[in-house]
């Protein structure tokens, strides 16, 4: 596989996880959710790097996906206290954040650990950290990350199509029909935070966040049947990590960057030309109905 394929890959990977999980993100108004995750795993990568002294191996996914699960725990503690969800998600976000800022700049030093980075990333250095696969060989570490989740998640929403579709649409019959509601959110939360923490050190948060959300919203646009959705968001995503690595390399600009703003691209397209929720229809169907 060439370098400029390695890249593909993992902008694809990171484009079909996060469009699945957003999808699920999107119809349970939960957006920001993601948001607040792709931030404050920075925590959790900051405080793993202190124990173990080391930015390699399992050490940083542990303590990224805590700092993950920490941020749910923490949201769904406030809302059960009476304070709103976005407010509840801003006080979490904003200053597990900033202690993982702070952290960086007071205690961490001299090592390949900065803001810039956890929030853009650097997807161009991912083919040269490989792990050799018998077999199969050298393949980059971030492929086989994203391939596992891809996998875990594609896995988790078959298995539980149903109950997903219940509680998100209809939470008051899911609790009549037994469906473990909450038990449920805590699943899909740690399915969150495992795709986050898994893409966030190949693309940085801003992607992340960017995948997550934005096919999501474009599929959304396209059609009502929720697994149509679940293939559009996934195509979506992966389409705009064909087209940013395009634009990054014409306008000779981030990687990770030009794919966020590819989701963009693809948004304003299908908010245009969508023919069940896209301007130019609803345009249409209101002159035929006057």
């Amino acid at each position: 596989m060439s370098y400029v394929g390695w890249i593909l890959i993992t902008g694809a990977l990171v484009g079909i996880s996060c469009g699945l999980i957003g999808v699920l993100l999107i119809l349970r108004r939960m957006a920001m959710m993601a948001d607040a995750i792709s931030h404050t795993v920075l925590l959790g990568i900051v405080v793993a790097y202190l124990i173990s002294a080391s930015l390699q191996g399992m050490t940083m996914l542990i303590g990224a996906l805590f700092a993950g699960l920490l941020t749910t725990w923490l949201v769904q503690w406030f809302e059960s206290k009476g304070i709103h969800s976005d407010a509840s998600i801003g006080v979490v976000f904003t200053t597990l954040f900033s202690i993982g800022v702070v952290l960086i700049s007071t205690s961490v030093g001299n090592v390949h650990l900065d803001v810039n980075h956890a929030l853009m990333g650097e997807i161009s250095f991912i083919p040269w950290n490989v792990i050799e696969l018998p077999i199969i060989g050298d393949i980059p570490l971030a492929v086989v990350m994203l391939t596992v989740v891809t996998l875990i998640v594609v896995l988790m929403i078959g298995l539980f199509y149903k109950e997903w579709k219940i509680t998100t649409f209809d939470p008051a019959l899911a609790v009549s029909l037994g469906i473990p509601v909450l038990l449920l959110h805590y699943v899909f939360m740690t399915m969150v935070s495992i795709t986050t923490v898994a893409a966030f050190d190949a693309v940085g948060a801003i992607m992340v966040v960017a995948m997550l959300i934005t096919p999501a919203a474009a599929a959304n646009l396209w059609t009502d049947r929720l697994l149509v959705m679940f293939g559009l968001s996934a195509f979506f995503g992966a389409a705009s990590s064909t087209i940013g690595y395009g634009i990054a390399i014409w306008l000779n600009t981030s990687i990770s960057g030009s794919m966020a703003f590819a989701t963009g691209l693809i948004f304003l397209i299908s908010y245009l030309v969508a023919p069940l929720y896209g301007m130019i229809s609803r345009l249409t169907r209101k002159r035929t109905v006057i």
